[in-house]
């Protein structure tokens, strides 16, 4: 039996800044990221999720894929290296030694932060998933949209129906982790400099869990 779960966001949580745009650049060249980000603005009124959308689908469309994964797994090594918080890898540690099962939820990609997870040695790895043609290409969209908010909550109950009772630890910074938060038995939010908060929940817990702020662990 699962003695617990800790699910972690990734940008601005564990690491100390964005990552999708650095390894757009990376792949696409920073000319091609700017272009992108100001044709696809007028998607914003639309939502994040669907400029997010446009803005991959202007620097990744027709891209082959293996090829941008070799791309990821440079930019995921180079995000482990220099961009990761080091408290946060604090609690990461201190879940493990406490037998927890240790998740990431976040809306970055799967080219890059399925090798993050790997270097990280989590056990699972919940992301946005680029959707790859017949080709072998990415197509720019998103196999299930982007995990964010509600998709972030919704993979979590699935993760957790196999797991009754288990106890969830969830770390989040922005208004995206909301509803992951509002999950968790012990909510942590995460402020600009990296601070352990306790989160103010616009959702509700579920039946039968408490709403703790957490156990005694690293220093926060």
């Amino acid at each position: 039996m699962t003695s617990g779960v800790a699910a972690f966001d990734f940008d601005g949580t564990l690491t100390t800044k964005d990552s999708l745009l650095p390894y757009l650049a990376r792949v696409a060249g920073r000319a091609r990221v700017a272009s992108a980000l100001a044709v696809a603005s007028p998607t914003l009124r639309d939502g994040r999720d669907a400029y997010k959308v446009a803005v991959l689908q202007r620097t990744l469309r027709g891209r082959p894929a293996d090829a941008a994964r070799q791309s990821g797994r440079a930019h995921a090594a180079a995000l482990v290296a220099t961009q990761l918080r080091p408290n946060l890898l604090e609690r990461v540690a201190w879940h493990r030694e406490q037998g927890h099962e240790i998740l990431i939820v976040s809306a970055s990609l799967d080219v890059y932060l399925a090798e993050v997870g790997r270097l990280l040695a989590v056990d699972h790895v919940y992301c946005s998933t680029l959707v790859v043609d017949a080709d072998g290409r990415f197509t720019g969209d998103l196999d299930g949209g982007n995990c964010r908010g509600e998709r972030k909550a919704e993979l979590l109950r699935t993760h957790l129906r196999t797991r009754p009772g288990a106890p969830l630890w969830a770390y989040g910074d922005s208004s995206g982790d909301d509803e992951m938060l509002a999950l968790a038995d012990h909510p942590h939010r995460v402020d600009r400099g990296g601070r352990l908060v306790a989160p103010p929940l616009h959702g509700t817990p579920r039946a039968g869990r408490r709403s703790a702020s957490g156990p005694a662990g690293p220093a926060r």
